[in-house]
């Protein structure tokens, strides 16, 4: 029997795998507010990455965000887009991510979740993709090029394997925030800008009043990202949120300091955490 988190086919075991993970996610924010690091894999190299995330992770990540290069990424600026490009260059694939997660969940006990674009997941096959995401410990899936409305098309393959599809939140999702926060599972992810991931000078969404409608539907803990790149501001949203989001900002800092960057990237995270949780 396959390792499905269906309640109709799961055995003992298996249903305490699969509780394991619901409450993995649900761990990242029980201790205050929660840090989440963005890395794209592979840039500029899967060696460099594993180094990276275990940097984050000892300095108080609560959760981590692995990026699975794409070619054509959508929601992403400049900084992540050529993260992207270098990974694929130096010859990235899904399977060796794959590897690369089933090493760093020998000591990594953090929620880990990918993100990347619908034709990742497509092209490698749905049901492989979400069974091999299970298998190797991965807690949940963000799609951004899927609006909420055909997340159809991922979530049974994604809770037949126990992990959990992230809805997103945007500053033009007003209308439909209520219906995405009742459905939403693991955590939401709040957009706090329009347009592409990057840092910015200032946030100026009303992220209290997204917040406010979110905590009237759903008691699942919501964080915010796009466009955070200082410690002053993770704290601020985290003021009205359950945590901070940070990626572009991160991978700037292995842009510029290559093989060298693992040890930056913790004093990045140290910092964060330090802000969010004072």
């Amino acid at each position: 029997m396959s390792n499905t988190c269906e309640n109709n086919v799961i055995n003992a075991s298996e249903n305490a795998s699969c509780k394991t993970k619901a409450n993995r996610i649900a761990s990242a924010f029980d201790h205050g507010k929660a840090f989440i690091p963005f890395i794209t894999c592979g840039d500029p190299d899967l060696a460099t990455t594993a180094k990276a995330v275990r940097e984050a992770v000892r300095n108080g990540a609560d959760l981590v965000e692995l990026g699975i290069p794409f070619s054509d990424p959508t929601a992403e600026g400049p900084v992540i887009q050529e993260a992207n490009v270098r990974a694929l260059q130096g010859g990235v694939t899904t399977d060796k991510i794959f590897d690369l997660v089933r090493d760093l969940r020998k000591d990594v006990t953090i929620p880990l979740v990918f993100m990347t674009y619908a034709n990742v997941v497509f092209s490698y096959g749905t049901d492989r993709f979400l069974q091999t995401c299970s298998e190797i410990g991965i807690d949940g899936l963000i799609l951004p090029d899927i609006p909420f409305e055909e997340r159809e098309e991922f979530l049974p393959a994604c809770r037949k394997y126990g992990v959990k599809l992230i809805s997103l939140i945007a500053p033009t999702s007003a209308g439909r925030i209520a219906m995405i926060a009742k459905e939403a599972e693991g955590f939401l992810y709040i957009v706090s800008s329009l347009g592409v991931t990057g840092a910015r000078n200032e946030i100026r969404t009303d992220l209290e009043s997204i917040v406010k409608e979110v905590r009237a539907n759903t008691d699942i803990p919501c964080a915010v990202g796009f466009g955070i790149s200082r410690p002053e501001q993770a704290a601020k949203c985290a003021e009205v949120s359950d945590g901070a989001i940070v990626g572009s900002a991160i991978v700037r800092i292995i842009a510029e300091y290559g093989t060298e960057a693992p040890e930056k990237v913790g004093e990045f995270v140290h910092s964060m955490v330090s802000a969010l949780r004072p």
